[in-house]
């Protein structure tokens, strides 16, 4: 039995402030829809008996209606090749909240084979000669291993175990997003009950169990994963192989760093030109570029207009500054995404000089207004 596993899609980002001229979006979102559906039909061809999805198919808890249609017609196209669709729900797209309904309820009224795990609680899907256990996002990092220690393997068939979190291996790597909860070693070794476990949440590709795997994100979300491998898995169960799978993505460049401290500071727009030319970047790319200068004053005086015209010639340009020798806090360069709302506002509280009574106050109300608004706007939103 053969499955293609994916995770943290995003339908519905939106970055960088370009504009499709076609259709008035943004030209980020659009193309993560395109390219979604192409990566659809590029799975479809490879003919698995299921595509697992771990978690994220979202980027926000209510989707945008273009998101909303691009997941229909991902499921009418694997309907269509008679391929089942197994989901749960992730951080992102997961309500904060018992009382909020899940966006994947509307999903569920197509008539395509679906099943989508989302109501915080363990599922058991058979399909075939697997049975997949299902622990979607939960509420709290403690509900995991409630659900899990649920689980009972089926002895005649493949077992499968679908969950979304940060594995406690890679806790150095944690991307602060609400709800991010951590998976405990003995649920990614899966104590020998699984032939394969399905990960979501963390963006890169990469085993951290003999049989557990994240198939990373499809598309480049932040420019801290520029070095990571993008795509999907192709597992064959019997086999007991993984592979990886190429899927349509945005390109990301890195073209390194560049000393400009003997360099005029007219020269160097060129002189990052020269670097996309050599690593071949595309237009509709995202590229990362560290220019090192020698005082701050040096940088001020590069050419903007010029340099706004290398900016015209990609998606986007991340330019990083360094200096030797100058301090830099560690949230200079931190993606507006990766940041901790509730935990920012839990230091800020706490580094006041407030009676007990006032700081457990303001600290419930606030927090349960932040929880709000990243619910209401998603936690990526501008």
């Amino acid at each position: 039995m053969k499955l293609v596993h994916i995770a943290d899609t995003h339908l519905g980002l939106a970055q960088f402030q370009k504009v499709d001229p076609d259709t008035g979006m943004n030209l980020r979102e659009k193309l993560i829809y395109t390219n979604f559906l192409a990566a659809i039909d590029r799975i479809i061809s490879l003919r698995p008996d299921v595509v697992v999805h771990a978690g994220d198919l979202f980027d926000q808890v209510r989707p945008k209606t273009m998101a909303y249609t691009t997941a229909l017609e991902a499921l009418e196209r694997l309907s269509e090749a008679g391929i089942p669709l197994v989901l749960i729900s992730g951080n992102h797209s997961m309500p904060k909240t018992r009382y909020t309904p899940s966006p994947f309820r509307v999903l569920e009224f197509h008539p395509g084979t679906l099943h989508a795990a989302y109501s915080y609680r363990y599922e058991r899907v058979e399909i075939g000669e697997a049975v997949f256990h299902l622990v979607p996002n939960m509420l709290r990092p403690e509900h995991y291993r409630e659900a899990y220690d649920r689980i009972t393997p089926d002895q005649n068939r493949f077992n499968v175990l679908v969950t979304h979190g940060l594995a406690s291996a890679l806790k150095e790597k944690r991307l602060n997003t609400v709800a991010e909860h951590e998976i405990d070693a003995t649920m990614v070794s899966g104590g020998g009950m699984f032939d394969y476990i399905a990960l979501g949440h963390f963006h890169g590709q990469v085993q951290v169990g003999e049989r557990a795997w994240y198939s990373g994100s499809c598309e480049y979300i932040t420019y801290g994963e520029i070095g990571d491998i993008k795509g999907g898995l192709c597992v064959d169960l019997g086999r007991g192989t993984v592979d990886h799978v190429p899927l349509p993505h945005t390109p990301m460049a890195d073209l390194g760093t560049i000393d400009a401290r003997e360099v005029p500071p007219r020269d160097v727009p060129g002189l990052i030109r020269q670097r996309l030319e050599v690593n071949r970047v595309g237009p509709l790319s995202m590229a990362g570029v560290t220019l090192c200068f020698s005082d701050r004053e040096h940088q001020r005086q590069i050419d903007e207009k010029e340099l706004a015209g290398v900016r015209r010639e990609l998606l986007d340009l991340k330019i990083r500054i360094s200096v030797p020798g100058e301090y830099r806090k560690g949230g200079e360069t931190r993606d507006i995404r990766s940041i901790d709302y509730l935990g920012e506002f839990s230091r800020f509280v706490a580094g006041k000089n407030l009676a007990q009574g006032e700081r457990d106050f303001i600290a419930e109300y606030g927090s349960r207004a932040i929880s709000l608004a990243l619910e209401e706007e998603g936690p990526g939103a501008d």
